[in-house]
C-alpha cells in the first residue's frame, strides 16, 4: 500500500513554528523553559512544529542537545500536532537524526540545505535521496536556499523518493520560486515560503500554502491572522500584517540575518519568557537596540 502523507502534506501548508532553543544562566539548553515556549505555541493554535530549525540554532547545538530538542518537542506536543524535526550535516548524522526522529514518532524531516561549499546539483539529489530513502516512512521537506538549484532536480529527487512531499523553499526572489515551483510540480509538493511572513504574501501569490515563522514565538496570534488573509485570498489584509510586523522583521534581516535569532529570543525576554543568550556566532542584542524591540512586542498587545 504506498503511503500517501495528506496529514503530513495538510500541516505543512499552515504556519510551521520554528522553536527556539533557551538556554540556562550556564549556557546548557533549558528543558523546562524550552517546555514551556512549546506550550505557549501550541496554546496558542501552532499545530505544526519544527525543532532543530535555524532560528532554534541548529548549528550551534551539539548532536545530544539536537536530540534532546526534538524528544522534548514530542513528549510536550503529544499526538495533537505535526513534528517536522531538523536533520543535516554529514549524510551519516542526517540519517541517524531522521531514525531518532521516526523512532519518537515525528512524522516529518525537513532537511537543512547542506552547508558543504562545493554543492553539485547531482550531489544535492544523492544527498537528499540518501536520507529521504533511509526513513521512507516519514515524510521529507528538503530547506532549499540554493538559488542555482532547478526545479528539474527535486522532481527528479522526487521521482527516487515519494516520500520528498513538500519544500521549504527560501531563497529571496518570488519570481524564481514561482518558476521553479512550476518546473518541479506546482501541484506535486507543498511548497512552504521558508522566508517567513515578510515573503509570505508574495509567495502565496505564487503558489505557497505555508510558511514557517520565527516571529511565531512571540505572537502566535499574528503569525495565524496572516496565514488565515492569505488562504481566503485577502491580500489587503495580510499586508496590514505585513505592516505591523515590518520593522521587527527588518531589525532581524540587517546585516545578513546577524540577528535572526537574537531578535526574536530579546522580545522574549523582554516578556519575561526566555534568556536573551545565543551561540556564536550569534550574539545578543546590544543595550542600545533592546528598547525598540520590547516596544515593537508590546505594541503586538501579547
Amino acid at each position: 500500500m504506498t503511503t500517501t502523507f495528506e496529514t503530513q502534506r495538510a500541516a505543512l501548508a499552515d504556519v510551521v513554528a520554528i522553536p527556539v532553543t533557551p538556554f540556562a544562566e550556564d549556557g546548557s539548553v533549558a528543558p523546562d523553559t524550552y517546555r514551556a515556549l512549546l506550550r505557549r505555541l501550541l496554546d496558542g493554535g501552532i499545530t505544526t512544529l519544527t525543532p532543530n530549525g535555524n532560528t532554534g540554532e541548529f548549528y550551534a547545538l551539539t548532536p545530544d542537545e539536537r536530540r534532546l530538542v526534538t524528544e522534548l518537542t514530542v513528549e510536550e506536543a503529544g499526538g495533537g500536532s505535526a513534528i517536522l524535526v531538523g536533520v543535516g550535516h554529514d549524510v551519516p548524522t542526517a540519517v541517524a537524526s531522521a531514525r531518532h526522529a521516526r523512532e519518537l514518532g515525528a512524522q516529518m524531516v525537513m532537511v537543512h540545505q547542506p552547508v558543504h561549499p562545493y554543492v553539485s546539483q547531482s550531489g544535492w539529489v544523492d544527498y537528499h535521496r540518501a536520507i529521504a530513502g533511509a526513513v521512507p516512512e516519514l515524510g521529507v521537506v528538503p530547506y532549499i536556499r540554493n538559488a542555482q538549484l532547478t526545479g528539474a532536480r527535486l522532481a527528479e529527487l522526487a521521482d527516487a523518493c515519494p516520500n520528498v512531499i513538500g519544500v521549504k523553499y527560501a531563497v529571496p526572489d518570488a519570481a524564481k520560486f514561482a518558476a521553479f515551483a512550476r518546473d518541479a510540480g506546482l501541484e506535486r509538493f507543498v511548497w512552504v515560503a521558508g522566508l517567513a511572513e515578510p515573503y509570505a504574501p508574495s509567495y502565496f501569490s505564487a503558489g505557497a500554502t505555508g510558511f514557517t515563522s520565527g516571529l511565531v514565538n512571540v505572537a502566535p496570534s499574528v503569525s495565524l491572522s496572516m496565514i488565515e488573509a492569505l488562504r481566503s485570498g485577502d491580500y489587503p489584509t495580510a499586508m496590514k500584517v505585513w505592516e505591523q510586523i515590518r520593522r521587527f522583521e527588518e531589525l532581524r534581516a540587517a546585516n545578513g540575518s546577524a540577528n535572526n535569532v537574537t531578535v526574536v529570543k530579546e522580545a522574549l525576554a523582554s516578556l519575561g519568557l526566555c534568556r536573551r543568550e545565543v551561540r556564536p556566532p550569534s550574539r545578543p542584542l546590544p543595550e542600545s537596540e533592546r528598547a525598540e524591540v520590547a516596544a515593537i512586542t508590546a505594541g503586538w498587545s501579547i
